[in-house]
């Protein structure tokens, strides 16, 4: 996982670069960046794929056979199982003699010693009892004498032999008659006439006069052990190629997970050091680099707005490689089966932040990648793509939390579906379909239920905003709103307005409607600082009376720079934040711009006094945003609300919104527009329509 870390690093800076780079040079850097992300998808995906000549199973006795039917590729034999060999092995050992060499020098020496060390005799003994010591100590050393550490590793089972290698001749003797030195010792004082003198032969150290004269032959030994062990046969038979060894559904008893086990060491000794290999990764490779390649293409022709921002880009190449890396693992260590791995995460995740035909690319992409690597990957592709376009439909507009759980319970449903029509086309026997990989679709069900805590790392990761956010966002109970209807009653209730409008125009011209919705609620937040400056919040004190143009202006604008320090305060996402410094643009505040001409007619006019800081819309709901928010106020000064009215200030206000060029940077057409003046239009008339006056009842006459 450590790659993938440093993948998505290097893909953040890649795309952060192209923001430096000039206009001249932009195209030639697009394609070295696209060809850089490739690489390195690529070669993470490759370097951590199992290979196909790998013996990718996972078997586990007294449980059914879950892959496809599986016959031999090859003659392999048999092996014994591994507790069947150690018990041949251990019976053989009682045949084992380890060998010792027999150095007849050390006798000699010690007994010449002895002699030299007590050439005047043994105090308080005859001189007799010198030659009967030597003649004891020549005894044993005929016996021989180990040292401690090999008699206490080969002593352990008396009954065994061991064999003497004197000269050129070697005799098995019985280990119980070799001694170490301290047994050696003790068999001194068995003989009767030196046990009576033991206190006074104790003072003779005569322990210094034994040491080992056999000496352990490790490769002699060794080269025996080996010959024993290899003299065990290791197989019991011979699978021949294209023996059926099992179908799927069969349970693995002992029998069969022997033939499958020797299958796995005969696939993994065959390539262990096949030249062939250097083929699959080459193959691997060109495979992995097409799907990359084409959905690099995709992005380029179709999403190019996605392949040139940081996140965007960063977000759907890791997506792909994780949980192709994942699988991959997955699959080289036998872990769990496959569709354990939720796939669809991928679509939710997609779908939840980008849109619904990205989320289809990039899930089938992963999905094919990782066919690759399966032993049945046709019937894997056709459910992971049930499963991928379930998520897709089911998340068309996220609205509430409830519908990711609904998304994981369909889809684990149309998984469950698919696996079973796929089981009957294969079984004719409906009893021989086991459950195991029912259960397994059930627990990727259960694994998707995580796509909601997911969804909220992936926000803070990414710098997205989900649709729940945004529903979360737009409680009035959020400290921020509630706020804004107590200080600023009037700017509450001009935003809750808007919001209905914008987010009409936004469903009828196919844009963001719970974005454009939320935008709406926070734009004029700012004007909770100084609410009373603001027409709406004022009940007969206007206090621009007694200022200047320029000073009433330059509060005006405040709203918004003071907007953009709340949401910093509150943390608003910051596609919140370009709605509250959008939804002017670059205009100007226009009442105080004309009163300060009028006033002051020879004057120049500084009109960045007058102009909000900006940027101009560049967004389709910025641009509705705009729209809603100046129509939605200037309705409120209309003398009176007739169709005839109301349609020429939205055609007035909104022709000029486009001939002051507000909606130059942003992707809205003049359909669009036409679409939302006749929303406004109708909403508005909706708002404002003229109530019939009710009759007053007429008294009767007396």
């Amino acid at each position: 996982m450590k790659s993938v870390v440093i993948f998505c690093i290097f893909a953040a800076k890649s795309t952060e670069m192209s923001s430096k780079i000039t206009k001249d040079d932009l195209t030639w850097h697009e394609i070295l960046v696209r060809a850089l992300l490739v690489i390195a998808s690529v070669a993470i995906i490759v370097w951590l794929m199992p290979r196909r000549n790998s013996f990718n199973y996972n078997i586990e006795k007294g449980k059914p056979w879950i892959y496809s039917d599986l016959s031999a590729p090859f003659d392999f034999p048999v092996y014994k199982s591994d507790e069947a060999v150690k018990a041949e092995r251990d019976s053989l050992m009682q045949l084992y003699e380890p060998y010792f060499i027999y150095n007849k020098e050390v006798a000699g020496n010690e007994i010449r010693q002895f002699f030299k060390d007590y050439n005047n005799g043994i105090p308080g003994l005859s001189n007799d009892y010198l030659s009967i010591i030597a003649n004891r100590l020549r005894d044993l050393y005929t016996q021989g004498i180990m040292n401690s550490s090999d008699y206490a590793e080969f002593h352990r089972d008396t009954t065994r032999m061991i064999r003497i290698i004197d000269g050129k001749d070697a005799n098995s003797v019985q280990i119980s008659t070799v001694n170490s030195v301290v047994s050696a010792y003790e068999q001194i004082f068995l003989d009767e006439t030196l046990a009576a003198h033991r206190d006074i032969l104790r003072k003779c150290n005569l322990n210094d006069y034994l040491a080992p004269n056999l000496t352990y032959d490790k490769a002699r030994s060794e080269s025996s052990l080996n010959d024993l062990h290899n003299s065990i046969p290791l197989a019991t038979g011979l699978v021949q190629r294209g023996q059926k060894i099992i179908d799927r559904g069969d349970i693995v008893d002992t029998k069969t997970y022997n033939i499958l086990m020797s299958f796995k060491k005969e696939t993994e000794r065959k390539h262990e050091n096949d030249p062939r290999i250097s083929y699959t990764i080459l193959g691997q490779i060109l495979y992995v680099s097409i799907f990359i390649i084409c959905f690099t293409f995709y992005l380029t022709l179709f999403r190019k707005d996605y392949f040139e921002k940081v996140r965007s880009a960063t977000m759907l190449y890791a997506l792909i490689v994780v949980f192709v890396v994942t699988a991959s693992m997955m699959v080289k260590h036998s872990v769990l089966h496959i569709y354990i791995l939720p796939f669809a995460m991928i679509p939710i995740f997609v779908r939840v932040f980008m849109d619904s035909r990205t989320a289809f690319v990039v899930h089938m992409t992963t999905v094919l990648i990782c066919a690759c690597i399966l032993q049945h990957p046709l019937e894997f592709i056709a459910v992971e793509t049930v499963a991928g376009m379930i998520a897709i439909y089911s998340l068309r507009e996220l609205s509430s939390r409830s519908q990711l759980f609904w998304t994981a319970v369909l889809i684990t449903v149309g998984m469950a579906l698919t696996n079973l029509a796929l089981d009957w086309i294969d079984h004719s026997d409906i009893s021989s379909i086991t459950l195991s990989e029912y259960n397994i679709i059930v627990v990727n069900g259960l694994l998707l239920f995580c796509s909601y805590p997911l969804l909220y790392l992936i926000e803070k990761a990414f710098g997205f905003t989900s649709n729940i956010t945004l529903i979360e966002l737009s409680d009035m109970n959020k400290e921020l709103l509630r706020k804004m209807s107590e200080v600023a009653p009037g700017t509450f209730q001009h935003s809750i307005q808007v919001g209905n409008l914008a987010a009409e125009i936004a469903n009828k011209i196919g844009a963001k409607s719970q974005l454009v919705r939320t935008g709406a609620l926070y734009h004029d937040i700012g004007k909770i600082i100084n609410p009373i400056y603001f027409t709406e919040n004022q009940s007969g004190v206007n206090p621009h009376q007694k200022m200047g143009s320029i000073d009433s202006a330059q509060m005006i604008i405040s709203h918004v720079t003071e907007g953009i320090k709340l949401a910093e305060k509150y943390n608003l996402p910051n596609i919140i934040r370009d709605f509250i410094s959008t939804h002017h643009g670059q205009g100007k505040a226009k009442f105080f711009y004309v009163q300060y001409k009028n006033n002051h007619p020879n004057d120049d006019v500084d009109e960045l006094l007058f102009t909000y800081p900006g940027p101009n819309p560049f967004t389709k709901e910025h641009a509705i945003l705009m729209m809603a928010d100046t129509v939605e106020a200037a309705s409120r000064s209309l003398p009176d609300y007739t169709e005839k009215t109301i349609r020429e200030l939205v055609n007035r206000l909104i022709d000029a919104q486009v001939s002051e060029g507000y909606f130059k940077e942003c992707p809205i057409t003049f359909r669009d527009i036409a679409y939302a003046k006749t929303v406004l239009i109708e909403k508005l008339k909706t708002i404002y329509h003229t109530r019939l006056s009710y009759p007053e009842l007429k008294k009767e006459k007396t």
